[in-house]
């Protein structure tokens, strides 16, 4: 898929969280958002960051085809993210999209999938729940987080799809993790992603092995080029020592190396 260097101007700055915000983005020129798959990432330029010397890499989080709008979930972790959350609206943000392959999606239109989200990484099955939607498959979500209050975008998540949730603390949903959902022993699924930390990626992985459900995960390795360059986000796989950021990523777990 053709990449891009694009300047994009803000349309919203939403704060969904003490520590989450929500970009919207739409070109200068009202010319339509290039091609983006489930599962890619862009890499954004931090203006006026002293610190911050690279881009930083952000999941797409959604394409509003109608408002020709690309959503990013930020998570404010350091001095970069904690800048590019300062945006308002009408401002110019420069992004290199879209990087990264994509989740698959099933030829299959009966396929039972289950969508699973950990933290910040739900931010990418949002937009691959509606690509499957309109793929015709309804997608389920299972959403891990410590508390009610982490949940984030769960009228978006409704809108497509069965949700279920697990936090730690019990205030919403189940408590526990996402690997002790009664959905797991209720439901019969076909096919799982999933994104998040990766002790909960890993114990999914073992769960999707063990009941022989083929699993996608998404992982975030630290990356700085995004184009497979600077070797900062190698991963050792089946295939050998391969960058995340070219050659996923989305991995297959049967490519991983994982003791699952």
């Amino acid at each position: 898929m053709k990449k891009y260097i694009l300047d994009l101007k803000v349309t919203e700055n939403r704060q969904l969280h003490t520590n989450y915000v929500l970009l919207k983005f739409t070109t200068t020129d009202g010319s339509l958002l290039p091609p983006m798959a489930p599962g890619q990432f862009a890499e954004i330029r931090i203006d006026g960051s002293p610190s911050t010397f690279l881009r930083r890499p952000i999941s797409i989080n959604y394409i509003d085809e109608v408002r020709n709008e690309l959503w990013l979930l930020v998570q404010l972790v350091g001095d970069g993210t904690r800048k590019l959350a300062t945006v308002s609206s009408g401002q110019i943000v420069n992004m290199v999209l879209p990087l990264g392959n994509m989740f698959t999606i099933p030829a299959d239109k009966t396929s039972n999938v289950l969508l699973i989200g950990g933290g910040v990484g739900t931010a990418p099955m949002l937009y691959l729940g509606d690509v499957l939607k309109k793929h015709g498959l309804t997608p389920s979500f299972l959403l891990g987080t410590r508390s009610a209050k982490d949940v984030l975008q769960l009228e978006e998540f409704s809108a497509l799809g069965n949700v279920f949730v697990t936090t730690e603390d019990g205030s919403l949903g189940q408590k526990g993790y996402v690997t002790q959902h009664s959905v797991l022993t209720e439901c019969k699924f076909d096919r799982i992603y999933t994104c998040g930390p990766k002790p909960m990626m890993i114990a999914v992985a073992k769960y999707a092995k063990m009941h022989g459900i083929t699993c996608e995960v998404s992982l975030e390795n630290c990356m700085a080029c995004g184009v497979g360059a600077c070797l900062c986000c190698v991963e050792n796989t089946q295939d050998g020592h391969v960058c995340v950021c070219k050659e996923g990523p989305v991995f297959d777990i049967n490519k991983l190396l994982w003791q699952i």
